[in-house]
């Protein structure tokens, strides 16, 4: 499996290219897209518009939310299968997502960590069985991180919502702020060099359940995305997701 790697010079972009160099799951890098790139063993292009992508066989993007638009198009253009790894997207960013995914099998997760979604369903079930519980989400990552919540976090709150209607996702609290009961609160933290950390607090008067997911190392990342890209190595086009992945669903809209 030969890849295209965009923002192959950034955390997770190495995290990728090292995995590649060793083989992991028979891939191997053909080329980088990444502005900021010097001094690679392997072609880098500058931008998506000037990659030659002859013979790849999958796209992984884990660059920058902003950079959706073009290396979605660059994949409707080439017919390749693409992984989007970034978060943070805006609308405009969303709509090229799902609109790629009509010509060409589009992975897209905010966390690409199988524990991620083995948690979210188990979490599913205990706020499905606790109906009255309050449901609290806390997430902490690196002081270099940007966006707020994380994709991660919203991506958990947003399968919650499913099995409770009426409940709305809320960020942060400051002043004079009561809890509301159908509110599924998500609080941020930013510190040192946490790669993720994501707990669920499930809590009633009587009795309060926490779950929660670390990822020790960035490789956790790098290692779901691989498999992503070769799970829709030959997929038709549509939306797919990590519940895809694990075999819940063989197609997922997931915005």
């Amino acid at each position: 499996m030969k890849i295209l790697l965009n923002g192959c010079s950034g955390f997770m972009g190495r995290e990728i290219v090292r995995l590649c160099t060793e083989g992991y799951r028979g891939a191997s890098l053909l080329l980088g897209i990444d502005p900021n790139a010097s001094d690679c063993d392997y072609p880098v292009y500058p931008s998506a518009f000037e990659a030659d992508a002859t013979g790849a066989d999958v796209i992984i993007d884990f660059s920058h939310h902003s950079a959706a638009p073009d290396i979605c198009a660059l994949a409707v253009r080439e017919g390749l299968p693409i992984v989007v790894a970034t978060t943070g997207h805006t609308e405009a960013e969303l709509a090229a997502i799902r609109e790629a995914a009509l010509s060409v099998p589009v992975f897209f997760a905010s966390n690409m960590s199988l524990g991620v979604a083995l948690l979210c369903e188990i979490a599913r079930g205990a706020v499905a069985a606790m109906p009255d519980a309050d449901v609290e989400i806390i997430e902490t990552h690196h002081t270099r991180k940007l966006d707020a919540p994380s994709g991660t976090a919203l991506t958990i709150a947003k399968e919650l919502c499913e099995v409770r209607p009426e409940a709305y996702i809320s960020t942060g609290r400051s002043g004079r702020c009561p809890r509301d009961k159908n509110e599924i609160g998500i609080q941020s933290v930013r510190v040192g060099n946490v790669v993720g950390i994501h707990e669920v607090i499930i809590g009633t008067a009587a009795q309060t359940i926490t779950l929660k997911h670390e990822a020790h190392s960035r490789s956790l990342f790098a290692e779901g995305a691989i498999a992503a890209a070769a799970f829709i190595l030959d997929a038709p086009a549509g939306l797919y997701d990590m519940k895809s992945l694990v075999g819940k669903k063989t197609e997922s809209a997931v915005m």
